[in-house]
C-alpha cells in the first residue's frame, strides 16, 4: 500500500487567493486589513515562521507589523503591547508568537488580545466559546487540520478520530473542531498508556505532539488517514514531522507531507482570519 498525498497547496492556494480578494476590497473601503505579530523569542524555527506569514499577509495585500520585544522582554512589556495593539483601531489581526521567554506563560497573556482580534485562538475566551459551539477564531493550525480533510473530501462523521497531543494550540481545539463534525474523538498524551494501542484502531490519526518520527507503522491500521501537525527542524535545516512518514505511508491510506500539508494552509487561514476581523471594523 502507499499512502495517497493529502497536500496543503491547493487549498492554502484557494484560501490566500480569497483572502487578497476580501482585503481589496477593504482597502479600496479605506480599511486595509492589518496583522500584528508579537515576538519576544530568539529561536530560529519562530522566526521562520513569522517571516513566512509576513511574506504571505506581504502578497496578500495585508499589512503586517512585526514587534520584536527581544527575546528578555517581561511579561509586563508582552502584555502591555498586547493590550496597546487591542485598543489600536489601525489593527485587526494580532499574534503572539511562541516560543516565550523564560517565566511567560502564553495562557497568562493571551488574555490581552482582543477576542475581535485574536485570529489565532490564544485568547481563553476565544477557545471556551470554540468548546462551547459559539462564533470564536479557532487556532489556525487546529482548522487546519479539518480543513485539509474537508478538501480532500474525508468524511469524518461517525469516524474514530486520536489525536495525538493535548495543548491549546492545536490537539484540545482540534479535538473540539472534531467532534463538531460529528467524529467520535480520543486525545491521547503523554500519559497515556499503550498509544500505540489506542491509535491502531482509529480511522483518523492527528500527530501533534513536536516529536520527530514518534507515530510509526504500529500506531496506524492499514488503510487509516493520518494527519502530522508537527514541524521539527533538523540539523541540516528542513523539516520533519511527528510522523516516520517512510514507514507510515506503506501502511496509511492518506497521509499529509511535511511540509506541504497543514502548515501552509494554517498561514492562508491566519489571513483569512485577518480580513474577516477587519471586515468587522467597517465603519
Amino acid at each position: 500500500m502507499s499512502a495517497r498525498v493529502l497536500s496543503g497547496k491547493e487549498l492554502a492556494a484557494s484560501i490566500r487567493s480569497e483572502a487578497t480578494a476580501r482585503a481589496a476590497e477593504l482597502a479600496a473601503a479605506g480599511t486595509p486589513a492589518k496583522l500584528a505579530v508579537v515576538v519576544a523569542t530568539a529561536d530560529e524555527s519562530s522566526a521562520w515562521y513569522v517571516r513566512s506569514i509576513a511574506r504571505a499577509a506581504e502578497k496578500s495585500g495585508i499589512m503586517c507589523e512585526i514587534v520584536d520585544l527581544g527575546a528578555a522582554a517581561e511579561p509586563a512589556l508582552i502584555r502591555d503591547r498586547l493590550a496597546s495593539l487591542s485598543a489600536d483601531d489601525t489593527v485587526h489581526g494580532i499574534i503572539l508568537q511562541t516560543p516565550l521567554p523564560q517565566g511567560a506563560r502564553l495562557e497568562d497573556l493571551a488574555g490581552a488580545i482582543a477576542f475581535e482580534k485574536d485570529v489565532d485562538g490564544a485568547n481563553p475566551l476565544s477557545l471556551g466559546r470554540l468548546a462551547a459551539g459559539l462564533p470564536a477564531f479557532a487556532p489556525a493550525t487546529a482548522e487546519a487540520v479539518v480543513a485539509i480533510l474537508d478538501h480532500h473530501g474525508i468524511d469524518l462523521a461517525g469516524r474514530h478520530v486520536a489525536v495525538v497531543g493535548r495543548s491549546t494550540v492545536v490537539g484540545k481545539p482540534a479535538a473540539h473542531l472534531l467532534l463538531d463534525r460529528n467524529a467520535t474523538v480520543t486525545v491521547c498524551h503523554s500519559r497515556t498508556r499503550d498509544l500505540a494501542a489506542i491509535t491502531s484502531t482509529a480511522d483518523v490519526v492527528v500527530a501533534a505532539v513536536g516529536r520527530a518520527g514518534l507515530i510509526t507503522a504500529e500506531h496506524v491500521r492499514p488503510g487509516a488517514v493520518v494527519v502530522d501537525v508537527g514541524t521539527n527542524p533538523t540539523e541540516d535545516g528542513g523539516l520533519v514531522g511527528d510522523v516516520d512518514a517512510v514507514a507510515v505511508a506503506d501502511r496509511a491510506g492518506a497521509l499529509t507531507p511535511v511540509p506541504g500539508g497543514v502548515g501552509p494552509v494554517t498561514t492562508a487561514l491566519l489571513l483569512r482570519h485577518t480580513v474577516h476581523a477587519a471586515q468587522r471594523h467597517l465603519p
